[in-house]
């Protein structure tokens, strides 16, 4: 199963973005589903995650701005970001989580300017 995730790009603060990411395969609907970035020089964190039953956690940091949801049917999950500021840069990981495995996208950049 591989993951691709899409949506990054460059924006303004306080502008938006979408992010989706889609599994190639077949996953149990019990999966765990989770948005994470790696800023420069930083050490990989949670942003966000989404169990199957819809209950979402998420960072401090982003709690009120961005929103996790998912598509069982599609095996995707997208990540809603509002109000984006420049510490918001990073390169963002989608992750699919499961006893039995543990997948993890590509990496998609988003860019924030001031």
């Amino acid at each position: 199963v591989q993951l691709q995730a899409s949506g990054g790009g460059l924006v303004q603060a306080g502008g938006s973005l979408r992010l989706s990411c889609a599994a190639s395969g077949s996953i149990f609907s019990s999966t765990v589903m989770g948005w994470y970035r790696q800023a420069p020089g930083k050490q990989r964190e949670l942003v966000a995650t989404i169990t199957s039953g819809g209950s979402t956690n998420y960072a401090a940091s982003v709690k009120g701005r961005f929103t996790i949801s998912r598509d069982n049917a599609k095996n995707t999950v997208y990540l809603q970001m509002n109000s984006l500021k420049p510490e918001d840069t990073a390169v963002y990981y989608c992750n699919f989580r499961h006893a039995w495995y543990d997948y993890w996208g590509q990496g998609t950049l988003v860019t924030v300017s001031s």
